[in-house]
């Protein structure tokens, strides 16, 4: 084989090992594509959904409300797509439909779509207090709590409980598969 052959081979096996040492440590530590499972985010994500997470931004920042996470599962070794309702400090509450943090009523306009099927007497969201499903008033420090936006479906908080911030893989940033339904999330 001519030297300038081997040369040529050479270049290509340095480019695609740089490339794939590259891809490990993004994944590892900035942005991890997920695939969505189950129908506990709809119609905001469906099963199938590809997403991207970014495992950077609560090194650098707090969670806030409503942020879109992928965490793992507190009860196996599943992870799951949730959004964060309450932070720590805060009483949460449900009444009527409605969620209220520190007793202020809060929009979750995320959820309107749904709202629009529903029924009159109909419920998204049955009545709940954190005391009720956590026996905490507040959410201590380290924690939050995170509802599926399907709530009639979704396991969450309300089965599982607080989840520490520690077990937050990473913020939903995008929704890249299907195609036509390419979005940034907030």
């Amino acid at each position: 084989m001519e030297p300038a052959v081997k040369g040529e081979i050479w270049s290509y096996v340095k480019t695609l090992v740089i490339a794939l040492i590259l891809s490990f440590l993004i994944q590892q530590f900035l942005f991890q594509p997920y695939t969505v499972k189950g129908q506990s985010m709809m119609p905001n994500l469906e099963e199938g959904n590809k997403i991207i997470i970014n495992k950077m931004n609560y090194h650098y920042s707090k969670p806030e409300r409503f942020d879109m996470v992928v965490l793992k599962a507190p009860y196996s070794d599943e992870f799951l797509v949730k959004r964060i309702i309450g932070l720590p400090g805060e009483t949460v509450e449900y009444q009527d439909d409605v969620l209220f943090i520190n007793h202020k009523p809060q929009k979750e306009p995320y959820l309107d779509q749904y709202k629009q099927h529903l029924l009159p007497f109909e419920k998204l969201t049955e009545d709940f207090t954190l005391k009720d499903i956590t026996d905490e008033s507040r959410i201590p420090e380290g924690y939050v709590l995170v509802l599926g936006d399907n709530r009639r479906i979704s396991r969450d908080g309300r089965h599982f409980g607080l989840i520490k911030i520690d077990s937050v893989v990473g913020e939903v940033n995008m929704r890249y598969w299907p195609i036509k339904e390419v979005a940034f999330m907030n």
